[in-house]
């Protein structure tokens, strides 16, 4: 039978203050993993531990800004602290400031490049020669509808994503004989910060849901499902895929 546990494992989830990671922070710890939540904000670092804690689990929140790189070793070192060596890495950080692609600014585009592309690889390369003296680990990157398509005011946040792809296939293709394994999930229309201004539009939002094959836009928990499976040993023999978690969307 496939082995779903995660006893024993540790598991660093960024953007764990609200929305998909928070969510899949929960999951990995109803699975029985010790998560370390990092994010910039203090307090809504707490409330997940919180969360996780009611429900049994341990976490613990290491507030810190991955968008200064020169951070990321440091980071790496801290975060396996709590539990010990990191078995699991979540990048779920990211940034979306939906511009017109003439209102892209320098500072923008490379704001955006940075946290949604750069810092999962460079994160992960700190974490993964831990994970390669175990002979396991899991790299589950965050990509989007826009890694294989087109959104209005997406271009920066779309290109950051299609990188998110080949990222997941090239660090899959670099550390998977290794016993590390790397895939990305693209969600399809969820509730969270980053869509707050789609959430707001109850007519789009109806519009979203007739464009999936089920009916409906995302809820929290069918991350679940997913997240678990992908950071559990039932995974492993996947790597380097990008499974859209959308309802159908890309389906039809």
């Amino acid at each position: 039978m496939a082995d779903f546990s995660l006893t024993g494992k540790v598991a660093l989830v960024t953007g764990g203050t609200s929305g998909i990671g928070r969510r899949q922070a929960l999951a990995l710890a109803q699975a029985g993993a010790a998560v370390v939540l990092l994010g910039r904000r203090k307090a809504q670092l707490q409330e997940a531990v919180a969360e996780i804690e009611a429900v049994g689990g341990r976490a613990v929140a290491h507030p810190a800004d991955l968008g200064d790189r020169s951070q990321l070793p440091e980071i790496s070192k801290r975060t396996s602290l709590p539990f010990g060596s990191i078995d699991i890495l979540i990048n779920a950080a990211g940034v979306n400031f939906r511009q017109p692609a003439e209102e892209i600014t320098l500072e923008s585009w490379d704001t955006t490049l940075n946290l949604n592309l750069a810092v999962p690889f460079f994160l992960a390369r700190e974490l993964i020669p831990a994970m390669k003296v175990k002979g396991w680990g899991r790299i589950i990157n965050i990509a989007s509808l826009q890694s294989s398509r087109a959104f209005p005011n997406g271009l920066a946040y779309g290109a950051s994503k299609g990188g998110i792809s080949q990222l997941t296939r090239a660090i899959a293709e670099a550390w998977s004989q290794h016993g590390v394994t790397c895939n990305a999930i693209a969600p399809g229309f969820f509730p969270t910060e980053l869509t707050a201004p789609l959430y707001e539009n109850s007519e789009l939002l109806d519009k979203l849901a007739a464009q999936t094959a089920i009916g409906r836009n995302g809820a929290l928990s069918d991350l679940d499902g997913l997240t678990v499976f992908l950071a559990s040993p039932a995974s492993n023999y996947i790597t380097g895929q990008i499974i859209h978690l959308d309802g159908g969307f890309t389906a039809k």
